[in-house]
């Protein structure tokens, strides 16, 4: 039985391991978190990606996790009403899309395949040693041990890819944005909804899904370069951010005291990696790791459980599993660019402009489907069934 050490435990890594599984692969999952990641942020299961979760029997219970966000209402830099529209009068789509919380599907794939693989929390990957027989790893915790093959699923700064293929920066295309997400009180009573307010350059966010006790937080704003000296240090996180906003209105203020005080802060930049092979060897990228199309697409997680089935299906070529799905990840990446994000314009003039669009697309029928979500046909494989 060939053996496969994939590094990732949140979407990628055990969609893929529910694949390997059902293919004869022995399998373990390592994760530097100490356990799964709950609740979170919304994240969408659209196009391709619905015919994966299908496949994989989990679409009943995706559906009841759906959280039906109703409504965005836009706001301006006093706090007054611009538009309110429904999420599919924005990015299109045909009713049949999914919207869960991305800890929400992480629990349900891990769930799936807990009892079939093995997970290590709190590790994670030092070295790797390629050689005919396999690939010997070394894991923080002193562990050492040999695989067939070693999967990437760890993510836009993935350990795996920086020790295969070489520092990040290479392959990291910053799109001119970062972002905080946290959680705080839902004092406003938002429910199935979110509120977005703008300057030019920057964004504040609630969204309110579930239970209305909290809501997620978000402050979004453009800079000129990536900061990549504060992706590992959470107070020059908090820094930065509440600098940008230290002189904004409408709930900003207290969204910045929650941001410092929060013990869930995710700080990233919005950025894509773009990389010309995903595969070295007996080592392969899946998921953000490989192809992360940032959050302005709301792709990452379509993309991640495409390509796990995809890369599955090609344990033995991964030059098939590149060939098949790059020209699917490639349209999902061009759907943004740098610093035109519809979302975040960057001077007065391009907000006015957003705002007088959201005014009249309030007043027509919401957007059809975009075609890149469903640009690839699933191939299909001798798996075996669920």
């Amino acid at each position: 039985m060939s053996s496969v050490l994939i590094s990732g435990a949140s979407i990628a890594g055990p969609a893929l391991a529910f694949w390997l599984r059902r293919n004869g692969f022995d399998v373990t999952v390592v994760e530097k978190s100490h356990a799964l990641r709950g609740g979170g942020y919304p994240i969408d299961i659209r196009g391709t990606a619905l015919g994966v979760v299908d496949r994989m029997g989990l679409l009943p219970r995706l559906r009841e996790a759906h959280v039906d966000t109703r409504q965005i209402t836009f706001l301006d830099a006093d706090g007054g009403h611009v538009a309110s529209l429904h999420p599919e009068s924005l990015i299109g789509g045909d009713g049949t899309d999914l919207e869960v919380r991305r800890g929400d599907l992480a629990e349900i794939l891990y769930e799936t395949v807990r009892d079939d693989v093995e997970f290590l929390f709190d590790n994670t990957i030092v070295t790797m040693n390629e050689h005919s027989g396999g690939v010997d790893v070394t894991f923080r915790s002193g562990l050492q041990r040999t695989y067939d093959h070693v999967i990437g699923a760890d993510g836009l700064h993935s350990t795996v890819r920086a020790l295969t293929f070489g520092p990040e920066e290479q392959f990291h295309r910053y799109l001119g944005y970062c972002f905080a997400g946290f959680t705080l009180p839902n004092h406003l009573g938002l429910r199935q909804e979110a509120v977005m307010w703008n300057e030019p350059g920057r964004a504040a966010t609630l969204y309110a899904v579930g239970s209305n006790e909290s809501v997620h937080g978000f402050l979004s704003f453009a800079r000129p370069e990536a900061p990549f000296g504060a992706f590992r240090d959470p107070q020059a996180q908090r820094d930065l951010v509440a600098s940008v906003f230290a002189e904004d209105g409408w709930e900003v203020p207290g969204m910045v005291k929650a941001m410092r005080e929060a013990d869930d802060l995710f700080f990233d930049t919005v950025s894509q990696i773009r990389m010309p092979r995903w595969s070295s060897g007996r080592v392969a990228l899946v998921g953000d790791a490989a192809y992360a199309p940032s959050f302005l697409t709301g792709q990452g997680s379509s993309l991640a459980l495409v390509g796990a089935y995809v890369l599955a299906g090609n344990m033995s070529n991964f030059d098939a599993y590149e060939r098949t799905i790059r020209p699917f990840v490639e349209a999902n990446q061009d759907l943004v660019d740098v610093g035109n994000a519809e979302l975040f314009p960057g001077t007065p003039e391009a907000l006015a402009a957003r705002n007088a669009a959201l005014r009249t697309r309030a007043t027509i029928p919401a957007a059809p489907a975009r075609p890149e979500h469903s640009a690839l046909t699933l191939p299909e494989f001798p798996l075996l069934s669920p």
